[in-house]
């Protein structure tokens, strides 16, 4: 082995250890969403002729084929049950690829630690080797996995190993994307923009390219997941198509990375202002200044969502109108009129996400504390109290703002009333008590923060797996989201709203007690 790569497999095993449990939740939860949906759409339709109505009524609909691709074989039950994970859901396993690379390249480098490392004697390129194999290691598990799923759901073996094998390829890129991104920026912050920014530039090309020119499907990977055609006609050549761009990605972040110095990254960090702006004059308005970037591509997020599943909701709520489908819709979002229990289902699925941004600002702030930049904060007049109290504000008002984004963004998209407004702003108050977690986890240790996210895949899971499992009422009841009245298709209730905003308080206020005396750091 090369100098460079020296200590590549005790890093590799280092980083394994340390995101065992955000693997173990990632793929959990992926492979479950695939798993529950190949077993699902099976008894939905039955038939062929079923199969082929329930896909030329996808297809017909050009927001529906933007958000999730279109169906080239329209009876295959394959292509028909990975509908949304061939497309939208690959775009969640590029990010767990992010998500490791960033973590083990740049934010080590910017925490320090990559040069405490490298002066040991670990080679040069290890750090960076360990972090790419990891994320590999993780996209192939991920692929066998979802494969076995597949198979144990009835589908046919061989669409499903394509199709698993298309998940480690989009794995795969999310990797290069990432590794190349970390060389440019030397904020890990940035880093995570900047991918952000292309996966969601070749998610966009591949939209507009399934709905107008197919071409430019051809030229990003999301499109080629859709010509795959793992279920009828398989093109297995396009798989190479992956690991080449994967390959291409590597090397030129390699190449580059050799060109610059640790910690540094290709466009140089611009000096900040001799002395900060007025508007920073408390830690009121410093908690929002960072969070502001953050919320606002949020609710460019949120609006774009909001209206394309607020546009799909008419033909797909005509599509579903089925005896064995308006059971299933009924189950989740309530036994009124399908349209609008389609549109509580909706509007639960959107709050989970938008909780992401509430428990994201909470890491955040333990991230600042670990680095010790709160306590440099604290070192001011800026209390503790008023610390936390706007970290809460944030975190509250700012998902309750992105669900008013949301919900005001589906009633356009559908083109009737306020009842998706009311659908989204009911699911505000279990938003809260997930977030009023977290705060509680962060006011006992800063690295307690990071559990915010378990306690929102413990809910997800209860919510969306608990049912099916046939788990007693009061286990579904330990998540939130369970008691969050199905408005609109059944009546408003203010009781459980008023009770979750409580229990929200009440874990607010405990974290805001606890804060307080706490040693920082």
């Amino acid at each position: 082995m090369s100098t460079r790569l020296r200590g590549t497999g005790l890093l590799l095993r280092f980083a394994v250890r340390r995101d065992r449990v955000l693997l173990a939740a990632w793929l959990l939860v992926l492979t479950a969403t695939v798993a529950a949906s190949a077993a699902a759409t099976g008894p939905l339709y039955a038939t062929t002729a079923e199969r082929v109505a329930a896909a030329e009524a996808l297809n017909a609909s050009p927001a529906i084929v933007a958000l999730y691709g279109p169906i080239l074989d329209t009876s295959s039950l394959g292509e028909l049950a990975m509908t949304k994970m061939t497309v939208l859901y690959a775009v969640f396993v590029a990010f767990l690829s992010v998500v490791l690379v960033r973590r083990h390249t740049r934010v080590e480098e910017e925490s320090g630690r990559a040069e405490v490392v490298g002066a040991t004697a670990v080679g040069a390129d290890a750090p960076m080797a360990a972090a790419v194999l990891e994320a590999v290691l993780a996209s192939v598990v991920l692929g066998v996995l979802v494969a076995v799923a597949d198979v144990a759901a009835g589908l046919p073996a061989g669409g499903s190993v394509l199709f698993g094998a298309s998940w480690t390829g989009i794995g795969l890129v999310g990797a290069g994307i990432a590794l190349l991104t970390a060389q440019v920026s030397s904020s890990a912050r940035t880093v995570g923009f900047l991918a952000s920014a292309v996966i969601g530039v070749l998610y966009l090309l591949r939209a507009v390219g399934d709905l107008t020119a197919g071409w430019l499907s051809w030229l990003t990977p999301f499109g080629w997941g859709t010509q795959l055609s793992a279920w009828s006609a398989p093109r297995v050549w396009l798989l190479a198509l992956y690991l080449l761009l994967a390959a291409g990605l590597v090397a030129a972040a390699v190449a580059l990375r050799r060109r610059r110095d640790l910690g540094a990254g290709l466009l140089p960090d611009r000096p900040g202002p001799a002395e900060g702006s007025p508007r920073l004059r408390d830690g009121l308005a410093l908690v929002w200044r960072q969070q502001g970037t953050a919320l606002g591509g949020w609710t460019v997020g949120a609006a774009v969502l909001g209206g394309l599943m607020g546009s799909i909701v008419p033909s797909i709520g005509d599509m579903l109108d089925t005896e064995a489908t308006r059971g299933v819709v009924e189950a989740m979002g309530g036994v009124g009129e399908l349209q609008d229990a389609l549109v509580f289902a909706l509007a639960s699925v959107g709050a989970v996400v938008i909780t992401c941004f509430g428990i994201a600002a909470v890491t955040r702030a333990a991230g600042d504390e670990h680095d010790g930049r709160t306590e440099a904060v604290l070192a001011t007049a800026t209390s503790r109290s008023s610390l936390l109290l706007a970290l809460a504000s944030a975190a509250l008002a700012g998902t309750t703002w992105l669900l008013l984004v949301s919900g005001v963004a589906t009633a356009v998209g559908r083109g009737d009333g306020v009842a998706a407004v009311g659908a989204a702003l009911a699911q505000a108050p279990a938003v809260w008590v997930v977030l009023g977690a977290a705060l509680l986890l962060l006011s006992f240790r800063s690295r307690w923060a990071v559990a915010g996210w378990a306690v929102l895949v413990l809910c997800v899971t209860l919510g969306q797996v608990g049912a099916a499992l046939d788990l007693p009422g009061w286990v579904l009841g330990l998540s939130p989201y369970h008691h969050v009245p199905k408005y609109p298709s059944e009546a408003f209730a203010w009781r459980p709203e008023v009770g979750l905003a409580l229990v929200a308080a009440l874990a607010v206020a405990a974290a805001w007690w606890r804060y307080r005396s706490r040693d920082i750091g």
